[in-house]
């Protein structure tokens, strides 16, 4: 069974770049006119993700985790996210290595929620501060629909209102969940105790999202796309921020569509900006996927996760 388990990853890579072929070819033809300089930047601010990743991990736990084993299993959570839906890949991953390291399964479960909050506060942090600087970076009035404001932000109130009403109403739910949000709570105040901790907790969560931003503007540049490269990193947050509840495979599809139509609301012609957009994904998802599902596989039969 954990040599089928290693080899899984492989054959969700296959089918993946199968049903996304035209894609590949496309964004691999763009790199071919690209300046590679640039894309050497936006290759290295890539690999500085996995290490931000790795800080913000350890910064959500107590317990000292193996360095290298830990920044191993950030590569291979990283291929995990682009095969399953809205980061369980990652999570998962997280999640058994943090459990094999012998983190009881409550405060993983706590550490791996308070790394989400962290990196969705350093995010929202990075776009409203970008927002209050540039606040005409963006025009995306003529792009949506016209009152399509009003039906989302209904959408929004009732899913936290039925989420209210079941933890309220269902006793068999509101139990469990009062049991890991006080666990949450203890370990945050725990992390927050250790300065060490607490700043690898927040400076990761907040480098994490920059350098994604600035591996977009790197590909940018590449590509000269005539975007001030601040607009383009407030591009990118907004977009990921927008695509964040969309059940896709490591936002693949829903990412690439956010991210062209934020660069063309920052002022970006449109084909430039899909060019730009292919070869920030093959640099950020394709290139990483094989060589991370190797990754993983060789940490599913080493039994690291």
């Amino acid at each position: 069974m954990r040599q089928l388990l290693c080899l899984l990853p492989l054959v969700l890579v296959a089918i993946l770049a199968v049903r996304n072929r035209s894609v590949l070819l496309d964004g691999f033809g763009q790199l071919r006119t690209a300046s590679w300089p640039w894309l050497l930047a936006a290759a290295g601010a890539t690999c500085l993700t996995w290490v931000a990743a790795a800080i913000t991990r350890q910064g959500a736990v107590i317990q000292p985790l193996p360095r290298w084993r830990l920044l191993a299993t950030q590569f291979a959570a990283g291929s995990a996210n682009h095969l399953l839906p809205t980061g369980l890949g990652s999570g998962a991953v997280n999640l058994r290595f943090m459990t094999v390291c012998g983190v009881p399964l409550a405060r993983s479960s706590a550490a791996l929620a308070l790394y989400l909050l962290a990196e969705s506060v350093g995010r929202l942090s990075l776009l409203a501060a970008l927002l209050l600087a540039f606040p005409d970076a963006l025009h995306i009035g003529p792009l949506l629909p016209h009152g399509a404001v009003g039906p989302l932000l209904a959408v929004a109130g009732t899913v936290v209102a039925v989420a209210v009403a079941a933890l309220a109403l269902v006793r068999p739910l509101r139990a469990p969940v009062l049991r890991f949000v006080r666990t949450a709570l203890g370990e945050a105040r725990s992390v927050h105790t250790r300065p060490a901790r607490a700043l690898a907790l927040w400076g990761g969560s907040f480098a994490f999202p920059a350098l994604q931003a600035a591996g977009l503007v790197a590909v940018g540049q590449a590509l000269e796309l005539p975007v001030p490269p601040a607009h383009m990193a407030l591009a990118y947050l907004a977009a990921t921020v927008a695509v964040a509840l969309v059940p896709t495979p490591g936002g693949i599809g829903s990412v690439e569509a956010a991210l062209i139509v934020a660069l063309v609301a920052a002022g970006g012609p449109v084909a430039v900006a899909t060019a730009v957009v292919l070869a920030y994904r093959i640099i950020t998802v394709w290139v990483p996927l094989v060589p991370g599902a190797l990754t993983l596989g060789a940490l599913v039969r080493l039994k690291v996760i």
